[in-house]
């Protein structure tokens, strides 16, 4: 967190593979943690005509910025398992294979030019090319999938 810092701050929630499934903003100004509740919310709203049941993520696995005793609360709560380096006791070095996955999703998406410098004025816009942007990724997935 950098209290003086403009700007926004990208929030996404990717599966095992690295697809974003769900992205958000913030201010750039605030706590990586206060946008993981909105983002857990998401994918929640989904409903399986099949079986019946709504889908939420498994597992969690994090750095050490969500490293919060009423986050591990919430998610245990919510029934997720929570993999969250903790501060003081363990390093972030272990948590390496699993937080590979997002940076690199991370990296997918500011590759765009548009998401990389923001030129967005309004945060709505932004929010709108960063969901494009994560259509994209995954209609590139799907394509290299199928073919």
């Amino acid at each position: 967190m950098d209290r003086g810092k403009p700007g926004s701050k990208m929030h996404i929630l990717s599966d095992a593979n690295g697809l974003p499934l769900v992205v958000g903003i913030s201010a750039g100004n605030t706590h990586d943690s206060e946008g993981l509740k909105p983002m857990i919310k998401g994918p929640q709203t989904r409903h399986d005509p099949r079986n019946g049941r709504y889908f939420k993520p498994q597992r969690l696995h994090a750095d050490k910025a969500y490293d919060r005793p009423d986050l591990r609360r919430w998610l245990r709560w919510k029934r997720i398992g929570v993999r969250i380096a903790r501060k003081g006791i363990e390093s972030s070095q272990r948590l390496g294979r699993r937080r590979r996955v997002i940076e690199r999703t991370m990296s997918w998406l500011s590759g765009y030019r548009r998401l990389s410098p923001r030129y967005e004025r309004h945060p709505h816009n932004y929010l709108a090319f960063l969901g494009l942007a994560a259509a994209i990724c995954c209609y590139k997935r799907l394509v290299r999938l199928t073919t």
